[in-house]
Formats: C-alpha cells, sequence, structure tokens
C-alpha cells in the first residue's frame, strides 16, 4: 500500500529540516505538493541542561518539530526515534529508509549532505549515506527485498535528491520571499536554538543565505548539491 507525496525530507535530528531545507519546502507546499518529514533520531542528546531528563527533552523535540511542521503546511512528520549520536549504517537502517521510499513515492529526496569534511556530526554522515544508498539501488530495485513485494511495496525510482551543507553545492533555491515563514520555523525549536533572534542575529543569519545565493539574481537562497535520476 502506498501513499504518495512529492517529496521526503530525511533529518538526522528535530531542527535540521529547517535549516537546510525550510524555504524549498515551503514553496513545494505553495505549489500544492505534499511534503513528508522523516526525523531519524530521538534528539536526546541535544542540551547542555544537568535538569533536563532525557525523556523529556525527547517529548520537547517532537512537540518543537510538529509545531514547525504545521507552521510550514508540512502533511506527516515520521519520528523514527533511533538514539541521538547512535545512527549507524546498518541493513535494518537502510531498509527502513527504502520502505519509506517505497511507501510514499516521492520525485525528490532531500537530506543532509554526507561528503561534508571535518566538521560534519555523524549522525548527518550516516543518514546522509544511507539515503543516498536507499534512494538508488535498494528503493529502484526489484528484488533488492523480496519480503517488501509480498506487502505491495513496488520498486520506485527518486527523480532528483538535494542534499544540503554541501561544499560543492550545484544548485540554489530562492527562498527570499519566504524567508521569515522558514526563520519563524525554525524559531519553533527552542530548545536547540533559545529565544527569538534580536535584530543583529538575524541579520547574521540572513547573511548566511547570501552567501548561499552568490552569483544569483536573487538576494537569499538555499544551496544544494543536486543529484539527477532517470526514470
Amino acid at each position: 500500500m502506498t501513499d504518495q507525496a512529492h517529496a521526503l525530507v530525511f533529518a538526522p535530528h528535530a531542527d535540521d529540516a529547517e535549516g537546510g531545507v525550510g524555504g524549498t519546502t515551503i514553496h513545494w507546499i505553495n505549489e500544492g505538493k505534499d511534503v513528508i518529514y522523516v526525523v531519524c533520531t530521538n534528539g536526546d542528546k541535544g542540551t547542555s541542561d544537568p535538569e533536563m531528563k532525557q525523556e523529556t527533552l525527547i517529548k520537547i523535540r517532537e512537540e518543537e518539530q510538529l509545531a514547525a511542521a504545521e507552521m510550514m503546511g508540512v502533511r506527516e512528520v515520521i519520528f523514527l526515534r533511533h538514539p541521538d549520536q547512535g545512527l549507524e549504517d546498518t541493513p535494518e537502517f537502510r531498509k527502513e529508509i527504502v520502505r519509506l521510499i517505497r511507501q510514499y513515492r516521492p520525485d525528490a529526496v532531500a537530506t543532509t549532505d554526507p561528503y561534508r569534511r571535518y566538521r560534519a556530526h555523524r549522525d548527518h554522515r550516516i543518514t546522509g549515506q544511507v539515503v543516498l544508498d536507499a534512494v538508488f539501488p535498494f528503493a529502484r530495485d526489484l528484488y533488492a527485498y523480496p519480503d517488501m513485494l509480498e506487502e505491495g511495496l513496488q520498486p520506485h525510482k527518486v527523480i532528483e535528491v538535494l542534499l544540503w551543507g554541501s561544499e560543492n553545492p550545484n544548485y540554489r533555491s530562492n527562498i527570499t520571499d519566504v524567508f521569515d515563514l522558514k526563520i519563524a520555523a525554525r524559531d519553533c525549536h527552542k530548545s536547540q536554538i533559545g529565544q527569538i533572534h534580536s535584530p543583529e542575529r538575524l541579520e547574521r543569519l540572513k547573511d548566511r543565505y547570501r552567501q548561499q545565493a552568490e552569483g544569483e539574481e536573487f538576494e537569499l537562497a538555499e544551496s544544494f548539491h543536486r543529484v539527477e535520476f532517470q526514470r
């Protein structure tokens, strides 16, 4: 059984999607396309407060992600709830991702670039690599998972993958007109970001997206390494 969506966004942690692909997601939704978020970890390490209990933090971070997704119009958020800082490139994790791709049959997939050097969070590297492997060849190939065929989950070919946080961007999405909404959604993650931005802090943040728009006619962009596949 399938439940088709235009795009699946695979985020290592709650709050990663808004920063990496939030503006592009808003444009997809404004065009009438369905977007599904998949959050791979439970975020239970994302605090420096010794008074914060991990089970409480998990609940807070999921509530924040749901609030951000609702603000943007994301159709659904799926929480895989793997331990924070605990993702591994395993057959089990890969199969989870393949199952979702075959179920929702997206044209586009977005996730983190696993080839960013030196300062990349390990969960980001693992998520990006596993998602890329799931897209090609595992979701595509008929007999990669024969048991899924018995469930009615047929192979699916994704058209494009957008990798955010890339050191080698080749595609830029104009987010100038949706920047305020992107940041408002990002600010839902108060456990990670803190209070609402001061004007100075907001301007520094805007500078980041100005840099990603370098060479384009528009002011603000999200930049990606885009990988295209033939149907």
